[in-house]
């Protein structure tokens, strides 16, 4: 996990180029996403993390995006449903 606040915006766009970065995440919500995601773009700078694959994000303890991974977020909603 990488907090958006220790990068430049110029290695953001080196890492993310060379597939190092694939999904953020916003920290205090524990919500990952897309990148594209417009609901990801408006959160705060240093609330906004960055994982290198799903699985990184999973293991971290975040949960899908309810607007842009609408399909993980249903399956991750009725599996906490079952507890």
């Amino acid at each position: 996990m990488n907090n958006h606040s220790d990068l430049s915006s110029e290695e953001v766009r080196r890492l993310v180029k060379n597939g190092k970065l694939l999904f953020g995440g916003n920290r205090p919500l524990h919500i990952y996403g897309m990148l594209h995601c417009k609901a990801g773009k408006r959160m705060k700078r240093e609330n906004r993390v960055f994982f290198g694959s799903e699985k990184e994000a999973i293991l971290a303890g975040f949960r899908p995006c309810g607007q842009c991974m609408r399909e993980k977020y249903r399956i991750w909603k009725k599996a906490k449903q079952v507890f």
